[in-house]
């Protein structure tokens, strides 16, 4: 159990160092260090923004340069050999902005410079990639130990810079020229750790790396970042008195990359501060550039709630190719659920929301990328939660209705996916997602697979979209009657109700909105 000693929270902090000599709250993560240091030496981790990587970064930079007095009462202190100090190069990329060639460069520079200064009479290199070739042999010779090399939010210069791709590409053939270097310097090296958000390919960026290891995916280190609930309920003790521990769970844990599910530790730090239900990590990133990419391509986003996906196409992330359900899943707004096998085959992902923080503000984004003005939506929100748990469905074709005219001409005119079927229920869907109603999209029935259902206190309705030219035709509710979909939802104390909803291409709106109880 955790001390009831009531400790400083650790918001925003990075520092290993000064979270242990401040009394910071730690949730120790030492032992998992040592255990990913004796199971080989040059790894790769993705990991969303603000999950701790820095701080893990600094924890092993802390623990190779031998600074025991930092790990008293953790879980290394006594499986560690203090005597011996290696020669530790730590470069991150998260500070700067506004990346140019010159400006990575510098940051280089600034990260070698007072490695070089412990050299006598050393004299740098002025490229990035031959500086830190000459670096790394020069600490070996000069200490009689190989090289720590950590290198944080290794991507950085290259996500920033993807609104300009031409940038974006300059940026990446760069660091792949400086990554290189570390391909044939084995006999240098200690230790080699990789942090970043996206997972580029080892053919744009790490090309001849072959020793690196990913291990995003790995049971073993699912935790490594970021805290567990027993880390909560035990390290946290003496901040969660009146807290409601279910709540904080639905609203901010689920992230998961094959083992141990974990909180954001900016969720949970904020939310201990406060005591305010809000999306503090959502509201650290505004996802502009992912929320224009999924309105480019036309995204289904009922989709978001159960996507399936290989390891390589999660994997499937470059300047030159981006594809939707890669950059959601590496950015964290899809984790994974589980896993589907078929014969001998490479396992199947199954990815959705990992709590409701992500699931109700990344479609409130989604829902503005997609048309529907700020206002409208504001002056519906409230409206439409009511209506369906009163059963008003007339309410709810009304307040339908308002939303979809709210969308100004130029925006059509401007968008062509205005014109995919699915368009108007990925609005649809985004909005009651947005509202945090209890849906479920395409869920399966032994006569097929219904578009929506929405469950609500006492009653569950269930939608069948089309899409016509002009006027409804009765084909949706049709659907729903003749296959029977009601089926699965009767029980005494629930009311079912069948909803077919049709959309005009010309008329852009609601044209169609026809209801039966099942």
């Amino acid at each position: 159990m955790g001390s009831m000693t009531r400790l400083k929270l650790p918001i925003g902090i990075q520092t290993f160092r000064k979270m242990r000599e401040e009394d910071h709250y730690y949730v120790d993560k030492t032992g998992m260090a040592l255990e990913l240091v004796a199971s080989g030496n040059c790894f790769f981790l993705s990991r969303p923004r603000r999950f701790g990587k820095s701080l893990f970064v600094d924890t092993l930079k802390e623990l190779f340069e031998g600074n025991r007095e930092l790990f008293r009462g953790l879980s290394a202190e006594d499986r560690w050999d203090w005597s011996v100090r290696y020669p530790v190069i730590r470069i991150s990329f998260g500070g700067a902005a506004l990346w140019t060639p010159e400006k990575l460069a510098g940051v280089v520079e600034d990260e070698l410079l007072a490695l070089e200064a412990l050299l006598p009479g050393y004299q740098p290199h002025v490229e990035p990639d031959r500086r830190l070739r000459a670096l790394i042999k020069a600490l070996h010779a000069h200490t009689g130990q190989r090289v720590v090399v950590l290198v944080d939010e290794y991507d950085k210069p290259i996500l920033d810079s993807l609104a300009d791709s031409d940038l974006a590409r300059r940026m990446r053939d760069l660091l792949r020229d400086f990554y290189g270097v570390l391909k044939d310097l084995d006999a240098h090296l200690k230790f080699v750790f990789l942090t970043g958000v996206s997972k580029f390919s080892k053919v744009s960026l790490f090309s001849g790396l072959n020793q690196l290891r990913d291990i995003t995916l790995d049971a073993r280190w699912s935790a490594l970042c970021g805290y567990t609930q027993t880390n909560l309920e035990t390290i946290f003790a003496p901040e969660l008195d009146g807290v409601d521990l279910d709540a904080v769970r639905r609203w901010y844990n689920g992230y998961n990359w094959g083992g141990e599910a974990v909180y954001n530790p900016f969720d949970v730090m904020l939310y201990l501060e406060h005591r305010v239900f809000r999306p503090y990590w959502f509201e650290t990133g505004t996802p502009a550039f992912l929320v224009d990419l999924l309105a480019r391509q036309g995204f289904f986003t009922p989709r978001l709630e159960r996507l399936r996906s290989s390891s390589d196409f999660l994997s499937a992330f470059d300047v030159d190719r981006i594809e939707p359900e890669a950059l959601l899943w590496q950015t964290g707004y899809l984790t994974l659920h589980g896993t589907e096998h078929f014969d001998d085959g490479e396992p199947l992902y199954i990815l959705g929301y990992p709590n409701r923080e992500v699931e109700l503000s990344l479609n409130r984004s989604l829902l503005l990328g997609l048309g529907p003005t700020s206002d409208a939506v504001k002056e519906v929100q409230f409206d439409l939660p009511k209506a369906f748990r009163n059963g008003d469905l007339e309410s709810c074709r009304a307040i339908l209705h308002r939303l979809f005219a709210s969308i100004p001409n130029d925006w059509f005119r401007n968008n062509p996916i205005a014109q995919y079927e699915g368009y108007y229920a990925s609005v649809f869907y985004c909005h009651l997602a947005a509202l945090g109603l209890d849906l479920r999209v395409e869920d399966a029935t032994n006569k097929g697979r219904i578009d929506l259902v929405l469950k609500a206190p006492g009653r569950v309705f269930l939608f069948e979209f089309k899409v016509v030219e002009t006027m409804p035709d009765g084909k949706a509710l049709e659907q729903l009657r003749a296959r029977g979909y009601a089926d699965k939802y009767r029980q005494p104390d629930t009311m079912v109700t069948l909803v077919g909803i049709a959309f005009s291409k010309t008329e852009r709106n609601v044209v169609g909105f026809e209801v039966a109880e099942a």
